[in-house]
């Protein structure tokens, strides 16, 4: 059995202002590592039974993602079969959304791409900027799920919760443990502390981690029973899609037509056959400066220095240099990133205001 990766690739990470930005969202930069967000993606599956990734974006980032995913294909593909010509020449294949329509007609269209290289495709959808720093215990869970989603299961990841977030959605578990797998209960929209923390508690919560293991020709099934429309026009957008190199351009008139929704609300929160594989692997989602601070090294005076940038008497900071010295002194507990876009000079716990900086910049464009 062969997984064929579906990598997400249409946020826009405005949260992270002024570095993820306009064409270059957080995604496709070294944001934790030498690699973009989207390689780290592709290569954490290094060294599993991979079939051809499949890419979901926009037209406006179809280049830089030919460019980021191709040139760790090699390192990839070479692990999970023979290293000859041909494994050599395997490229991605990079779905274009005309128009932004959330994840689960983007998935769908993907699960059509999949069915074109193997009938009983098996896909792994991942969004593009996650940060997971324990790959074996992932990889673990990806072959768990995996051998669920081989008996017709739709899966997802549970993250282990380490406190009682408020800024992620959850998924609440039932049931005994089948074979590494739960029964998926129900979605839970973000809760506020007090809930959070009853969760925490409770045992049964986890985290949603956005990713998904199944059979593409389940999935279709399910989105066909819950969401007829919405299938029979991603169908339809992928069948009448223009071939360009590596590029498949859905149809524009078909897919614009469709009313976008989420995986979760499409077919995971209807599903009767949805379940849930925990994960403990280091999981981030990235989506804020003071994540990205919380899950970087930091030297003696608890700041996270990165690029061209002096620190004098700046504790607890993150201070992101760019094509300029940076220098703070005297400053605790702030962030400092500067880009070609803009400087961004910010408390960090007022860090979550960058949003709305980054919906003032729309407007001036």
């Amino acid at each position: 059995m062969k997984l064929v990766p579906v990598i997400l690739s249409g946020g826009a990470g405005t949260r992270l202002w002024p570095l993820s930005w306009g064409n270059h969202p957080k995604q496709f930069l070294p944001l934790v590592s030498d690699k973009t967000m989207i390689q780290e993606t592709l290569l954490r599956l290094k060294g599993l039974p991979l079939g051809t990734p499949i890419v979901c974006c926009g037209t406006s980032h179809r280049f830089i993602v030919a460019e980021q995913i191709g040139s760790v294909m090699d390192a990839v593909i070479n692990t999970a079969g023979p290293a000859d010509a041909a494994a050599q020449a395997v490229r991605p294949e990079i779905i274009l959304e005309p128009v932004p329509r959330n994840t689960a007609p983007a998935i769908a269209a993907a699960c059509c791409a999949a069915l074109k290289q193997d009938t009983d495709a098996v896909v792994v959808v991942l969004p593009s900027d996650h940060v997971i720093t324990d790959v074996p215990a992932f990889q673990q869970a990806v072959r768990v799920a995996a051998d669920t989603a081989c008996k017709g299961f739709l899966v997802t990841f549970g993250i282990v919760p380490t406190f009682p977030a408020t800024g992620y959605g959850y998924v609440k578990s039932a049931g005994q443990e089948d074979c590494g797998s739960y029964t998926l209960e129900k979605f839970v929209e973000k809760p506020c502390l007090e809930k959070a923390e009853s969760y925490l508690k409770d045992g049964s919560y986890a985290w949603n981690s956005g990713m998904f293991v199944f059979k593409a020709s389940v999935f279709l099934d399910e989105l066909k029973r819950f969401k007829p429309e919405m299938a029979e026009l991603a169908i339809q957008s992928f069948d009448a899609a223009q071939v360009d190199a590596d590029f498949i351009r859905l149809d524009p008139d078909t897919f614009s037509r469709i009313q976008g929704d989420s995986i979760d609300y499409a077919v995971m929160e209807k599903t009767s056959r949805g379940r849930v594989v925990s994960l403990n692997a280091g999981w981030d989602d990235v989506g804020s400066w003071s994540a990205l601070y919380d899950i970087s090294k930091k030297d003696a005076d608890q700041n996270v220095i990165a690029g061209d940038v002096i620190a004098l008497n700046t504790t607890s900071s993150y201070i992101r240099g760019g094509s300029r010295t940076v220098a703070v002194i005297g400053l605790d507990n702030v962030v400092v990133v500067d880009s070609d876009d803009g400087l961004l000079v910010a408390s960090k716990d007022h860090i979550q205001d960058v949003k709305i900086i980054a919906e003032q910049m729309k407007k001036r464009i």
